[in-house]
């Protein structure tokens, strides 16, 4: 099972997932996508670990995300 979050940063949409694992924890995964032009979604790749909830796991991949747009931007 995928949970999504979807959270509005600026001009920056960012999808956090999370993916149920083998072992009972979750993986995060972001998609960020500018919402002007150009608006190419990117994936971009999140720190794995050992995140115990769902929640968890997007609250990760959005701090990341918070994190990427900062950056790069």
């Amino acid at each position: 099972m995928i949970e999504t979050q979807t959270f509005r940063l600026g001009e920056y949409e960012l999808t956090c997932s999370a993916k149920a694992s083998d072992k009972g924890c979750f993986e995060p995964e972001l998609v960020i996508s500018r919402q002007v032009w150009p608006s190419r979604p990117r994936t971009i790749h999140v720190r794995r670990g050992a995140h115990p909830t769902a929640e968890v796991a997007i609250e990760s991949a959005h701090a990341q995300g918070v994190e990427w747009i900062n950056n790069f931007g």
